[in-house]
């Protein structure tokens, strides 16, 4: 059985969430949004690293899923977006937690079957996909996808598996998940 911490890192809040997977079941465990706010940035590491630290000791996930960095609105984004990253990266490190990392584009392919989803659509696949009874929040939703994103992912042998655009169609609408070569 897989236990899966998801991560969706930001400078303010970050959303977080684990799942269960074994073979096709997936089980919701636990999700919530660690609020960083406004203050001095290493304030803010320190608390998220903290916050992530207190989830990985309470659930013993067995990985860890975040999301990549994406183009930022603008420089100073970019930078503290990367700085919470890195403090996911070594919150799981820490706990010798392997990670997978993911694209947007890619959760958002594996949940909702398009890599352009709004957050509406994401929160709501997420919400149904879990059968969750309440939406658990925006950022804890994407967190959630992100978990759902590395569940549908290889494990082990073929682990190097990629989401890659349907020969079928160009429009962007069909995806499939396709061996990389070895």
């Amino acid at each position: 059985m897989r236990r899966i911490l998801g991560i969706d890192p930001g400078s303010i809040k970050t959303g977080w969430g684990v799942i269960e997977v074994e073979g096709s079941n997936v089980v919701y465990l636990q999700s919530g949004i660690l609020t960083l706010g406004s203050g001095a940035m290493s304030d803010r590491l320190l608390t998220l690293h903290q916050g992530l630290a207190d989830v990985i000791h309470r659930l013993q996930p067995t990985e860890c899923a975040v999301e990549e960095v994406f183009l930022a609105k603008n420089f100073q984004s970019a930078l503290k977006l990367g700085q919470a990253r890195g403090v996911a990266l070594l919150s799981a490190g820490t706990a010798s937690i392997p990670v997978k990392e993911f694209a947007a584009k890619t959760v958002k392919q594996a949940i909702c079957g398009q890599g352009q989803a709004s957050k509406a659509q994401m929160q709501n696949m997420v919400i149904r996909i879990l059968g969750l009874s309440e939406n658990p929040g925006e950022d804890a939703a994407d967190a959630l996808g992100i978990a759902l994103c590395a569940g549908y992912s290889k494990d082990g042998e073929g682990a190097d598996a990629r989401f890659r655009l349907s020969s079928r169609s160009r429009s962007g609408r069909r995806w499939r998940l396709k061996e990389s070569p070895k």
